[in-house]
């Protein structure tokens, strides 16, 4: 049975001025942020602090992920001025830590990793001391694809594996758990020098032991950062919320994950894969 009533801790308000001010900037270059676009609960935060998660590839995805709040359909064309219009906006923020995610274009030969590595090489000329991380999708797999961004050399490439495998016909019906794995594990044979991040969410039905041994995974599979965060639906159409998890379970998670052997784990209800990303690479940076 769904619940209904959100907890206590679930009471985080929007700063609805810092998002029309940030959102006036970002529709001025023509960019489009995940933040905005799943509708996350942090937005008003994030953006009060300066911060966002852009988005490349435009902002239709080419799967149904039955969690994601970002519309699915026929994608628009690419911008080609997409690259400089990010970079601009990352110095605009003056941002430290740059972070790019993307939807799926699964039809792109690439399925837009040149976007991804474009959109470094630009911030690149712009902010030459600040860190990128990008969110990656998983490419199908394509080493190619793959290359192409790890040659990049952002500092961090995270891929999401979301979710437990027993969940992922609910939740990711158009994914593998086996082949976001082997993304992680083939950045790192790659480029060693690259942090990987993955990061899942609680409350679809997930059961203990279920998560243990995708920590397990991560970590055979050579993923060093961790998020782990709460699973919120953004419409009644999308799958089901089971339950909230309480705080003590994600603080328990985190301790569990460290011990395991991940570099930095980000762990509590409102923790999102780009959530306080800063404070990660700086955390890992220091180890």
């Amino acid at each position: 049975m769904e619940t209904k009533r959100k907890p206590k801790w679930l009471n985080k308000k929007l700063d609805y001025e810092s998002m029309k001010e940030m959102g006036s900037m970002l529709r001025s270059l023509n960019l489009h942020t995940v933040c905005e676009d799943a509708k996350c609960p942090n937005m008003g935060e994030c953006f009060r602090n300066r911060t966002a998660t852009f988005m490349i590839l435009g902002e239709i995805c080419t799967r149904n992920c039955r969690f994601c709040a970002i519309p699915g359909g026929k994608p628009t064309p690419v911008d080609p001025e997409e690259q400089k219009h990010l970079a601009e906006a990352a110095l605009k923020l003056n941002l430290s830590h740059v972070v790019i995610t993307s939807v799926t274009r699964d039809y792109l030969p690439d399925g837009g990793a040149t976007q991804f590595a474009e959109c470094i090489k630009e911030i690149r000329k712009v902010l030459t001391n600040s860190s990128i991380e990008v969110l990656i999708p998983d490419f199908k797999g394509d080493k190619k694809a793959l290359d192409i961004v790890i040659k990049a050399k952002p500092e961090i490439i995270n891929h999401n594996v979301e979710t437990v495998p027993s969940l992922y016909k609910i939740a990711r019906p158009m994914a593998n758990y086996k082949q976001s794995l082997e993304v992680l594990n083939y950045v790192k044979s790659q480029d060693p020098d690259i942090y990987t991040k993955s990061g899942i969410m609680l409350g679809l039905g997930e059961k203990e032991n279920e998560v243990l041994q995708l920590f397990d995974d991560l970590i055979e599979y050579n993923c060093d950062m961790l998020t782990i965060g709460q699973y919120l639906p953004p419409s009644h159409d999308h799958a089901s919320l089971k339950e909230y998890v309480a705080p003590e379970v994600f603080e328990n998670y985190k301790t569990t994950g460290l011990e395991k052997g991940f570099k930095y784990v980000a762990s509590g209800p409102y923790v999102r894969s780009s959530y306080n990303a800063l404070e990660g690479i700086k955390e890992v940076k220091s180890k």
